[in-house]
């Protein structure tokens, strides 16, 4: 149940990217106060918080790099 959830939340986060909205995924613990703060059954369970929005006026993403594979391999 949590890799399709995990799977689910990524192609969310994917596609509301590209949508040019911005999120943030949280996953409190214990989560168990959210479904008592939204009243839902005993049956039901909160796996990640995804707040969504638009992002603020003059908001820029880093370019980000990756290390090149000679600086993060460790060979024995």
């Amino acid at each position: 149940m949590r890799e399709s959830v995990g799977i689910a939340v990524g192609l969310l986060l994917a596609s509301l990217h590209q949508a040019g909205l911005v999120t943030l995924t949280h996953t409190p613990s214990p989560m168990g106060f959210l479904r008592e703060l939204l009243g839902r059954p005993e049956n039901e369970r909160a796996y990640v918080v995804v707040p969504v929005g638009y992002p603020a006026p003059g908001a820029e993403v880093p370019d980000l790099t990756r290390k090149p594979l000679e600086e993060i391999l460790v060979r024995s």
